[in-house]
């Protein structure tokens, strides 16, 4: 690979990191504890916590040492974070539910600005699994076919900032696919699934250029590349079938019934001329 630094500022980053996913687990699990108290007899689902924590795990594992250093300087490993940080990581975070959660707990006042951003017509552009997939998956080719990669690479803040957009493109895109919070305006399961299926289509695609060579900016071994793009191409269709999985446990067709006849006249009645 180019880059001739070793993880460089990865010393300095790991108190921060800490910091920032304790933070977020401890605030998640006070919100919990808060709308059980308030109503004990709804509660909230432990499998919707145990899911946000998981999350935060997945997201420890790929930005610690020793994945996150080695990411630096091997494309493998790279790959591997990419992953961890922008398919497998989402799913779990998303799946926790945060937004009803804070919903739930929040003064009536503030639940209600806050519902009202989710309705502005930014929120129902940014939750559309159109956009959502243009950032999540549109935005690689950017990357890996272009210097952009690379030049991310040799800088660690660049590198943070390259993390830090996998992990909210992905939550973005399962939550415009199969979250569980509020999305106004989201298209019907089958037009989800379709762009889950065009996702699924583009990863393979990127990650066989990758293997092949073709096109692809990255400077790194070409072995690295081809067991990354590998890595890619598995990785991702294992991410993309359980979200098509959760996508189809959650589906429940709507029920088409009949309007009640008028009262005083059967159904099949008519009115006399």
């Amino acid at each position: 690979m180019r880059h001739d630094g070793t993880g460089a500022g990865w010393p300095f980053a790991v108190p921060a990191v800490l910091i920032l996913l304790a933070a977020a687990a401890i605030a998640y699990l006070l919100a919990v504890r808060r709308a059980r108290r308030r109503n004990p007899a709804r509660g909230w689902p432990r499998l919707r916590s145990a899911s946000f924590l998981t999350g935060l795990a997945l997201t420890a594992v790929a930005s610690l040492p020793p994945l996150g250093p080695a990411a630096h300087t091997d494309f493998r490993a790279h790959m591997a974070q990419h992953m961890l940080v922008g398919m497998y990581a989402p799913p779990a975070l998303v799946l926790g539910a945060p937004v009803t959660l804070l919903l739930r707990v929040l003064p009536p006042a503030r639940a209600r600005r806050l519902t009202a951003v989710l309705h502005s017509p930014p929120a129902r552009v940014a939750v559309h699994p159109a956009v959502a997939l243009v950032l999540s998956t549109g935005t690689l080719g950017l990357l890996y076919f272009t210097p952009l990669y690379d030049t991310a690479m040799d800088r660690p803040a660049g590198h943070w900032l390259m993390l830090g957009h996998f992990l909210v493109s992905g939550c973005l895109f399962v939550h415009a696919v199969a979250g569980p919070d509020p999305a106004p305006a989201r298209p019907g399961v089958r037009t989800r699934l379709v762009y889950l299926g065009v996702a699924v289509a583009a990863h393979a695609l990127i990650a066989q250029a990758m293997y092949g060579g073709f096109l692809i900016d990255i400077h790194a071994p070409v072995d690295q590349v081809r067991q990354g793009a590998e890595i890619m191409y598995y990785g991702g269709d294992i991410a993309e079938l359980l979200l098509a999985a959760v996508l189809v446990a959650t589906w429940r067709p709507e029920r088409r019934t009949r309007a009640p006849a008028p009262r005083g006249r059967l159904a099949g009645d008519f009115p006399s001329g």
